[in-house]
């Protein structure tokens, strides 16, 4: 009786509006507002504006965060925290794995995640193979289990993407193809059967008598194919990078390219192909001979080039808790400040497709918010709060969110959350 009475206490305290006051808001959908005010309920923000003029609804909790920056949460576009692992050994193409199966949700990942202000991520299986599985768009919300942090879309579908690679990291020995040549062949191969699965379903109907033996792999390609899962490619040379784009245009898939280390030299060529890049930024290059051309412009070079440009972490080759580094140099290397904080951003929600919910503080979006101690693109900023969808999930002011944020004994422990049934602390 009491657990339900406060959790009824707790969902209405939930719906209670609440205004952040007097910071430095940078909307992203447009121009900063040097004394501004966010209002969220139920999760959504509600009003963005001045803070002179912005009507603040009766009752609202009132926060003043004067001296303070508020940015919309971080979108990291390609991410490997939960611990999750996709396909195996046994064939270099596993359409059917769900890396939805293998994370856990109490990872201390997620914990440093929220700690570097990202509030939505694309988790993804490996890139040994040519295709390793499905990736999972994830809130970062507090959660007990995976489904907690589960993006649901209309239908009630989970949303993801699929986990496809060229280049070095799927050659190997057989069955794994040993060139390029073979690795862009043996996934042209499955599309093509893809694309007869597909049509022996169309054929069939309602008919459940001429329908075919179901078949997990067939039927996330047909979805690939359908366009209902984007292609998230792993590529670094230039030559990889066209081979992508080759794939994609032979069967009509939504793609997006990943880590792209060569995109510089054939920016014209993505930007003709009208193909969103999703980079990493690191300032200590290094790893794998393919990657040895990667340079901090590539984003400065894309961007004049007219591609839609994000950014990603690759947790852990660049460890969440640091991603709003990535902007920073990209604009040291020439980028613009405007479409490095929209690579941060709006860009990224653009390619999970998942900008009409994310990546700007706008009214009607979902309540995903930072609050900073200065400009995103300094040094010596902090990120001080993570709010998701109106609720806060990060605050530098408790001791044990400020171990996760700066490291120390007992930061790397998973999460121990329980809810009101009772259970460990």
């Amino acid at each position: 009786m009491w657990t339900l009475f406060f959790a009824a206490l707790a969902a209405l305290a939930q719906e209670a509006p609440i205004a952040f006051v007097g910071a430095r808001v940078i909307p992203v959908a447009g121009a900063e507002i040097e004394r501004g005010a966010v209002v969220v309920q139920g999760g959504k923000v509600v009003a963005v504006g001045p803070a002179a003029t912005t009507s603040i609804p009766a009752g609202a909790e009132t926060r003043d965060v004067a001296g303070k920056v508020i940015f919309p949460g971080i979108v990291d576009t390609h991410s490997h925290i939960g611990g999750g692992s996709g396909a195996d050994g046994s064939v270099p193409i596993q359409p059917d794995v769900r890396i939805l199966d293998s994370i856990n949700a109490r990872d201390p990942g997620f914990r440093r995640a929220r700690a570097g202000g990202i509030t939505t991520v694309n988790v993804m299986p490996g890139s040994g193979h040519l295709l390793s599985g499905q990736t999972l768009y994830l809130k970062l919300r507090e959660a007990r289990t995976i489904d907690d942090l589960l993006i649901r879309l209309d239908g009630g579908r989970i949303a993801g993407g699929m986990k496809m690679a060229n280049g070095t990291n799927s050659q190997k020995e057989p069955p794994f193809p040993g060139t390029r040549g073979k690795s862009a062949a043996l996934m042209r191969e499955q599309l093509v059967k893809a694309q007869a699965y597909r049509e022996k379903l169309r054929r069939a109907g309602d008919d459940p008598e001429k329908k075919p033996d179901r078949d997990l792999d067939m039927e996330a390609l047909v979805e690939v194919l359908d366009g209902k899962r984007v292609v998230h490619q792993h590529t670094h040379r230039h030559d990889d990078i066209l081979t992508a784009l080759r794939l994609r245009d032979e069967f009509g898939l939504k793609m997006v390219l990943h880590h792209v280390s060569e995109a510089w030299k054939i920016a014209p060529e993505i930007a003709a192909a009208k193909a969103p890049c999703s980079v990493i930024v690191i300032d200590a290059p290094g790893g794998k001979l393919e990657a040895r051309d990667l340079s901090l412009e590539t984003g400065a070079v894309l961007e004049r080039a007219g591609v839609l440009v994000g950014f990603h972490t690759d947790d852990g080759i660049t460890d969440s808790r640091l991603f709003l580094r990535s902007p920073a140099l990209a604009v040291r290397a020439g980028m613009s400040r405007e479409k490095a904080l929209e690579a941060m951003t709006i860009a990224g929600a653009k390619m999970l497709e998942l900008d009409s919910r994310i990546g700007t503080l706008e009214a009607g979006k979902d309540a995903d918010l930072l609050v900073l101690s200065g400009d995103p693109l300094s040094v010596s900023t902090s990120i001080l709060e993570t709010w998701v969808e109106g609720k806060k999930v990060f605050d530098l002011a408790k001791p044990e969110d400020r171990l996760v944020a700066e490291g120390g004994y007992g930061a790397g422990v998973p999460s121990m959350h329980a809810g009101c049934e009772g259970g460990a602390p």
